[in-house]
């Protein structure tokens, strides 16, 4: 966007000493060499920078720095022949000490002042001659004098048309095959209906490897009780081993299974018959959950042959596959000869429980047979559309290297991921006149792939990139009132190593937005640190996150219900709006806005909660509509690019300065809500008249629960970070123990008389006890009525007048400290009644029941003397012989 001062001379130029302490300081903590130790498990920035007359978003992106021996080589400046007259006066002004307004705080040079400040005046005139002193400084695209410096150079990793794209990094333990896979882009001309089940499909028995044969199994795969430690582009080290069976010869009609590539998933598949396969899907790594998502290769196939395939260990009770989804096929032959891509195949579909159990965990299969269309055919399955970790590089690529494009989107580096791979950021605006209008502008934040098996959530991304990047008219509007951050994909480990919903830390991403462990979860804390600085900024008028969902067709919302009356049901606007844009598509009746409690750590209701009122998660099914022209029908890449767009469209409405769309749809989602409202009260068997209070109900409970997944069984840190996630929440919450000293002398005050009211209150029930109140109580239960209605009628007498405080001004109610106060009052004055009152009665009951004590005693004693009297006087008229013999 900012055009560097053009370079044709090659002329070597003094030593920039900013340049030359970059180099250093950089190279000393490891960016510009990557040493052990320096930055453990990401990938370091490639030290070779291009030369570009631009700036735009170039840079290398490509090898690591540890494979080139050598240091970083200082570059040569070059100068033109001829500058125009705009750079002649920049270059004045620059030698006249024009201050750098936009220089970062990090930017300082010996005494803290810009560049150019450093030369004497002698030195100043070397500006104006072909040895420029320092290559870091930028000017805008408006002609203006406002020299500033460049960023540090190589610290984000950009594209060059000139090099290479960077290369996935895949943890050690992953094999990875060395081909590079590029599917075609296609469109079916005839709609692909649902799979009408007929009752007769087969519901095959499973065998397992004990009555069949092994033909592919992935031997090293990380499962739960592992941890990730370490990534390298390519994986594991060494020979990469042929893991399919050896064909016996041109007979042998063995299939051959592959999925050691980008986005594959198949760990193991076993031949039970000739043209009959039972397949078992690789969990997330690192766990022994999640299993949806499967993308594999197929070869040596057969035309006339009906194959069947089963996978054997799908957790998922409930899927589209029982109401018609079909797999989709990819034949590499059709796509090189027809121009044929992705399409749904399939018949004889059925989506049963196993009779295998792994523990306490049932399976589920998904069978289908298929019919191949070439012989000697290299084919793919897939359950949705993939889109890669390097389907996205390519498509930034050409973002990147298009003059135009380039000049209203940014492209930067959010972070990197566990694995070290690029977490991309796109910043999309026109370039404003004036900072006020830079200001004034609203944002927009969309995000997708967090969960790496969703796809399709790609599909719209793109669609919408597409759009908001053309030259269209709404395009070009919405880059002016508006800024969109993007972050296209998430979680590029889980979509390179083929997960379906975690990362390599082994948690769902989407339940932890609310983090702590930015080295656990670096993707996730650095979106919610980048919405978070950009609500400083500006106020963010949408949060999207693009989803799959395995359950239920068509696309829809999920959203956060507003507990602002003022904003009551503006949450609900915009996906309404959506609707109906997208009739055929689009299904706000599928939309949900209940916010559960499950559901805290995901991103929508984390956004919500940070200030953002239309917080949204978009799901997109992995089947087909059930809505107008396009019902009982799959959707295609095209359809759910097109809801990109439709995004763009319905923001162009939700925002129009002419209201009058906006407020229709409010009064129609009153409506709604209100039959909401009586059917869930039919549904309950009570009546209410909802003239009067019917808005004052809570919308939650209208709500159901939102059909949710289970990745709340991914909730939780790793085994290993347990311990630092105790520590630090540990040492947050001894910070927030400090005690929040009192503002005012008010409050003070008000504290020390209700202390000084509680000490005397105690005092009273010390008084009671002594005086034996407590067994007054006890022995006359009408007291404790009688006081209780006594009670209750001070009550009903208090409350009048409480109501009328509250009636000689409605606008304001009693403090809480005078209520506490007023209630300690009363109190106090009942018990002093109740201690005058009772007082004289209990101390002569107690008189009278110590006499009755000691009289009883004194009769017990008399009793036994006489007895003693009486043994004696018997004793002596026994004879001494006697009483010798007794």
């Amino acid at each position: 966007m900012f055009p560097a001062l053009e370079t044709e001379l090659k002329q070597e130029t003094l030593p920039d000493p900013y340049e030359d302490f970059m180099f250093h300081h950089l190279q000393y903590y490891g960016y510009f060499k990557a040493q052990k130790g320096s930055l453990p498990n990401s990938a370091m920035h490639q030290h070779v920078w291009k030369n570009n007359p631009r700036y735009l978003l170039s840079g290398s992106s490509g090898e690591r720095e540890d494979v080139l021996p050598d240091p970083l080589q200082k570059e040569k400046l070059l100068w033109p022949t001829c500058l125009s007259s705009t750079v002649h006066r920049q270059i004045e002004a620059v030698s006249r000490g024009i201050p750098c307004p936009f220089r970062p705080a990090n930017a300082k040079l010996l005494s803290g002042r810009c560049p150019h400040s450093l030369l004497s005046p002698p030195d100043s005139l070397m500006l104006s001659s072909p040895l420029l002193k320092s290559r870091q400084l930028l000017h805008d695209e408006f002609g203006e004098v406002n020299p500033c410096l460049r960023e540090p150079r190589d610290l984000f990793s950009f594209f060059s048309s000139r090099g290479p794209l960077q290369p996935p990094r895949w943890p050690i333990e992953c094999e990875v095959i060395k081909e590079n896979l590029h599917h075609i882009e296609w469109v079916p001309p005839q709609p692909e209906y649902f799979y009408q089940p007929t009752g007769n499909e087969k519901l095959p028995e499973i065998v397992g490897e004990e009555k069949g044969t092994v033909v592919y199994q992935l031997d090293s795969v990380p499962t739960e009780g592992s941890y990730f430690t370490n990534s390298r582009v390519g994986g594991k080290r060494g020979i990469i081993r042929e893991l399919a069976v050896a064909l016996q010869g041109p007979e042998d009609n063995t299939l051959l299974f592959e999925s050691r590539f980008e986005s594959g998933n198949l760990q193991k598949a076993v031949r039970v018959d000739t043209y009959e396969y039972e397949l078992t899907l690789r969990t997330d790594l690192y766990t022994n959950k999640h299993t949806q998502w499967f993308y594999f290769r197929v070869q040596n196939t057969r035309k006339d042959a009906t194959y069947r395939f089963t996978i054997v260990n799908l957790l998922k009770p409930k899927s589209l596959y029982t109401t018609g989804m079909k797999p989709l096929m990819y034949s590499q032959l059709d796509a090189n000869t027809h121009n044929i891509g992705w399409r749904r195949e399939g018949n004889e579909i059925r989506y049963y429980k196993n009779n295998m159990r792994d523990g306490q965990q049932p399976f589920y299969c998904l069978t289908w047979t298929i019919q191949f269309p070439h012989d000697q055919d290299t084919c793919f399955f897939a359950h949705f559309y993939p889109y890669t970790y390097t389907d996205l590089q390519c498509y930034l690529l050409s973002v990147a290297n298009s003059p135009v494009q380039s000049q209203f989107c940014k492209l930067r580096t959010l972070c990197r991921s566990l694995a070290g791979n690029t977490v991309y950021l796109l910043t999309i605006t026109n370039p404003s006149r004036t900072p006020q209008e830079a200001a004034a502008k609203k944002a927009v934040v969309l995000s997708a792939r967090v969960h790496p098996g969703e796809s399709n959530g790609s599909w719209i991304m793109k669609g919408f990139l597409d759009f908001i990047l053309s030259s269209s008219p709404d395009a070009h509007l919405l880059r002016d009132i508006f800024v969109f951050k993007v972050v296209p994909m998430l979680n590029p480990d889980g979509v390179i190593v083929g997960n379906y919903r975690c990362s390599l830390a082994g948690r769902d991403l989407n339940r932890h937005y609310k983090t702590i462990l930015k080295e656990s979860f670096p993707c996730i804390w650095y979106t919610r640190n980048m919405i978070k600085r950009l609500l400083e900024e500006r106020e963010v008028l949408l949060y999207c996150d693009f989803h799959g969902h395995s359950r239920k067709n068509n696309i829809f919302l999920y959203g956060c219900n507003s507990n602002d009356r003022t904003y009551w049901l503006h949450e609900r606007v915009f996906p309404l709006m959506l609707s109906k844009n997208a009739p055929d598509k689009f299904s706000f009746h599928s939309c949900n806005f209940k916010v559960q409690k499950c559901k805290e750590g995901t991103g929508r209701v984390v956004m919500w909660r940070m200030g953002i009122l239309n917080s949204y998660t978009m799901e997109s099914t992995f089947g087909g509509s059930t809505l107008g022209n396009k019902r009982d029908t799959h959707f295609t890449t095209e359809d759910l690019k097109s809801l990109g767009y439709h995004v763009c469209d319905t923001l162009l409405d939700f925002c129009d300065p002419d209201r009058t769309k906006f407020m229709q749809c409010l009064a129609e989602l009153k409506e709604l809500l209100q039959e909401e409202i009586h059917k869930k009260f039919n549904e309950l068997g009570q009546d209410m008249d909802l003239e009067g209070s019917w808005s004052d109900i809570s919308l939650s409970d209208i709500e159901s629960s939102t059909s949710g997944s289970d990745s709340s069984l991914s909730d939780g840190l790793p085994v290993h970070l347990l311990n630092i996630a105790h520590e630090v929440t540990q040492k947050k919450m001894y910070k927030k123990k400090k005690k929040k000293p009192l503002q005012t002398r008010k409050q003070r005050n008000e504290q020390y008389q209700k202390n000084n009211l509680m000490r005397e209150l105690k005092l009273t029930d010390d008084v009671l006890e002594r005086a034996g109140f407590a067994s007054t109580l006890q022995k006359q239960p009408t007291f404790f009525r009688n006081s209780e209605n006594a009670s209750s009628s001070t009550m009903r007498n208090e409350k009048p007048r409480l109501n009328e405080l509250h009636g000689r001004d409605k606008g304001t109610s009693l403090d809480p400290p005078k209520m506490t106060s007023l209630i300690l009052t009363k109190s106090r004055e009942r018990m002093q009644e109740m201690l005058t009152t009772h007082r004289g009665a209990a101390i002569s009951r107690e008189l009278c029941l110590t006499s009755r004590v000691t009289r009883d005693r004194s009769v017990l004693r008399q009793r036994s003397q006489d007895s003693q009297r009486h043994a004696l006087q018997r004793e002596a008229q026994i004879p001494a012989k006697s009483r010798f013999q007794i």
